[in-house]
């Protein structure tokens, strides 16, 4: 059981639990133990897209953690809270309700590069402890600005819901009529906090708001389209039927060209060793044997050498 799963997270639980989850569907149906670890955290207030990898595959999951994510999520206007969501104390308050033409004015300022102050309650680190620790604690939190970038936001219309929850707009609002709650969808940069961007939105339309739902519809290389629920999940792994949904560990290296090499440089590669005299474009690569992953290579200066090796 090399490669990934990727769960449809419900509210409710964390990233952590997800996968001690899935550690328990694999012990309960039988499957032989191996690591599992998750390709980014989706807070217990989210729901949506968490790649959980597998054995091998666990030793990508840090690339998962840079890669680019998508989101969906609705700004509810007129409550700032502490926490930017459903679950904080008001902090607070406007009687202003923006348009959605107004919205739709104001969201190319969010667009491309901007700099942005990650929320209070936040895992960051400050002085050696978490800041969400010190935020509960009732301590003063104060948190750097940081650049991250926005590469598409744009209000979803109703046309754009999915599933039957639908999670688009009411087909009856008028363009310039004011309006209490927006859905937006995102793709941004690692280190992007939704939470902070619906705040910063806000603002500009002379109001306040915060996050009232948050769904991951993208990660990386991976979207809904091949997620799975926790029933489903359990369901696979009782009756023995789990690889039908495991993706292989290629799954999270689409972006990565594979690079062929013989058994003897493999053999090397597993061994640490460097290659040279490789004929490739410098850069990352996957070098395989035979179409088995060896191990995740980069050639910079004539000389390949071992960035992350694969024990299949």
């Amino acid at each position: 059981m090399h490669g990934w799963l990727v769960i449809d997270k419900e509210v409710g639980p964390g990233s952590t639990q997800i996968v001690a989850a899935v550690k328990r569907a694999l012990r309960e149906g039988g499957y032989a133990k191996v690591k599992v670890g998750h390709g980014g955290t989706l807070d217990p207030l989210a729901s949506g897209l968490l790649p959980v990898a597998l054995g091998e595959a666990t030793k990508l999951s840090g690339r998962m953690l840079d890669a680019d994510k998508a989101y969906a999520f609705t700004i509810g206007f007129g409550v700032e809270t502490d926490t930017l969501d459903g679950e904080g104390v008001a902090m607070a308050t406007s009687d202003r309700r923006p348009s959605l033409a107004e919205i739709e004015a104001v969201l190319p300022r969010f667009t491309g590069p901007i700099a942005q102050v990650p929320p209070a309650y936040s895992a960051l680190k400050v002085e050696g402890k978490r800041a969400y620790d010190l935020a509960r604690a009732g301590e003063p939190v104060t948190l750097k600005s940081r650049q991250v970038r926005i590469h598409e936001l744009a209000i979803r219309h109703p046309s754009e819901g999915w599933g039957p929850s639908g999670l688009g707009m009411d087909a009856s609002l008028r363009w310039h009529d004011g309006v209490g709650e927006v859905t937006l969808c995102a793709r941004v940069s690692k280190g992007t906090y939704i939470r902070s961007l619906a705040r910063d939105i806000a603002r500009a339309l002379d109001t306040v708001g915060h996050v009232t739902m948050l769904r991951r519809t993208r990660a990386g290389p991976f979207a809904l389209e091949s997620a799975i629920s926790l029933d489903k999940l359990r369901e696979s792994a009782k009756g023995r039927t789990l690889e039908q949904h495991l993706l292989p560990l290629t799954a999270g290296l689409d972006d990565i060209p594979a690079l062929p090499v013989s058994p003897d440089q493999a053999g090397a590669l597993r061994q640490g060793r460097k290659l040279i005299g490789i004929a490739a474009q410098p850069g990352l690569h996957l070098a395989t044997d035979d179409d088995v992953p060896v191990a995740l290579v980069e050639l910079s200066e004539g000389e390949l050498r071992v960035v992350r090796g694969f024990n299949l």
